[in-house]
This record gives C-alpha cells, sequence and structure tokens, in this order.
C-alpha cells in the first residue's frame, strides 16, 4: 500500500510563493532587479572574475585564460571599458605592443551585483 504524500505546510505555502517571485523577478525582462546584462556573457564576466582577483593583467594573459581568440576577447574587452567597468593602460615593450587590464570601482561593483543576483536565484531556486 502507498502512502499518501504529506500535505505541504500553508503557512510555508507563502514562503515558497516569495521565493519564486524573487527568482521570477531577477529573470525578468523588467524593474531594477535585472541581471546586468554586461556582465552577464560568459568572456565578459570572465574577464570581471579574472581582473577582480588580480591588481592587473595582459592581453595575452586573458587571452590565454578564457581559451578564446584576439577578435573576441578584444570586442568584450571593448565593451567592458566602454561602460567604465575596466581600463586599459596601452605601452610598448621594446617595439611590442601590449595592452593591460584593470578593473575599476564601478566595475567590480557591477560584479558585485551581478554575483549578488545569482546568489539570491540560486538561494530562491534551492529553497523552493
Amino acid at each position: 500500500m502507498v502512502k499518501p504524500a504529506p500535505r505541504r505546510d500553508e503557512a510555508a505555502e507563502p514562503s515558497r510563493k516569495r521565493r519564486l517571485a524573487t527568482v521570477a523577478g531577477y529573470l525578468s525582462d523588467s524593474g531594477t532587479q535585472e541581471v546586468d546584462r554586461l556582465v552577464y556573457e560568459r568572456i565578459r564576466l570572465g574577464i570581471l572574475s579574472a581582473l577582480a582577483v588580480n591588481d592587473a593583467m595582459s592581453f595575452s594573459e586573458l587571452k590565454k585564460l578564457l581559451d578564446t581568440s584576439d577578435g573576441n576577447l578584444s570586442v568584450h574587452a571593448r565593451k567592458l571599458e566602454d561602460a567604465g567597468y575596466v581600463r586599459c593602460k596601452k605601452r610598448f615593450e621594446g617595439r611590442t605592443p601590449r595592452s593591460d587590464y584593470a578593473i575599476t570601482a564601478k566595475g567590480r561593483k557591477a560584479l558585485e551585483r551581478y554575483l549578488d543576483h545569482m546568489e539570491a536565484i540560486i538561494e530562491a531556486t534551492r529553497g523552493a
């Protein structure tokens, strides 16, 4: 004989609905809780994350770390630079050009906000 599934605690139901609404709010296309699409993309998230734990990294170091092409890294780094999330310092070593990247305070704040959003989504989803 199969036991019937236990009834959900009715008092817990509003909490579950709140968590699901939180997840929906973070995933929706409107509202102030929207995930920063600039940070969300894999290569840009990788750039910001790498720079958050290093004072600076060269273009070559980022390219190797993220296993991407010159063009792909260049496009994504430029978008982050245009948004003020990273700073690029160009110089020459002998005759070889070198680009060094560092995260800005604005970029660090955007990364932290993104990570907070992801943690909230994970917490709400696991609690559902």
